[in-house]
């Protein structure tokens, strides 16, 4: 029997994901969490064989708490699930201990084969995921990349810009009409595609790479 544990932020993706496993004989859900902290606390008190894990969730993201996960237990196997299809950032999880990466879009079959997959010690890609990571290693002898990170949008560098400018969310969020939460998605999301721990980071980050340049 695979056990199986279920972190994500959002509860409609984990019933979900339930759904999916719920007549699988070989597979259970053991537990579920709604973000990296309630993760980190409860899985090392259950059996879990496989994780399921978001990227993009407030706190700890999925690449941090993949590491401490594996700190704790490095026989985990960690699966990524996820909408971001960034080759950069699918690299970041894999070098981070993830055992597999399946977009969110994926099918009953292709999830369940995942699980599959890496419990019995081996890598898995969906095809999607597969075909950009090798389009990836092919370009890099004739592609330069200005740096290891997916590509920040044009709104992401503008609140990345006013950051560095020491506005604070809501002086952000005034400057360019928009909420102030969403000021903190686009935090969040810079947070995730640049595996910094927090603002800080991200600034520094930001400096050495001259993320929002062009």
């Amino acid at each position: 029997m695979i056990h199986v544990f279920i972190v994500d932020d959002h509860k409609m993706v984990i019933d979900g994901m339930q759904l999916l496993l719920k007549d699988e004989q070989d597979i259970v859900v053991v537990g579920t969490a709604l973000n990296g902290e309630d993760g980190i606390k409860q899985i090392p008190e259950t059996k879990a064989d496989v994780i399921l894990l978001d990227i993009n969730m407030p706190g700890i993201n999925g690449i941090e708490t993949c590491k401490e996960l594996l700190k704790i237990n490095p026989d985990l196997k960690v699966i990524a699930i996820s909408m971001h299809k960034e080759s950069s950032l699918i690299k970041l999880m894999l070098s981070n201990g993830a055992k597999g990466y399946v977009l969110k879009n994926a099918g009953q079959d292709e999830v369940i084969d995942a699980i599959k997959t890496v419990y019995e010690g081996k890598m898995y890609l969906d095809d999607t995921v597969n075909e950009i990571v090798l389009n990836s290693v092919a370009n890099n002898g004739s592609e330069k990349s200005v740096n290891p990170f997916p590509k920040l949008s044009r709104r992401e560098k503008d609140v990345l810009n006013l950051i560095l400018e020491e506005y604070t969310t809501q002086e952000i969020a005034d400057k360019l009409f928009i909420s102030f939460g969403t000021v903190e998605t686009h935090r969040r999301n810079m947070l995730i595609k640049t595996g910094a721990r927090n603002t800080a980071g991200l600034v520094r980050i930001a400096l050495e790479y001259e993320l929002v340049k062009s």
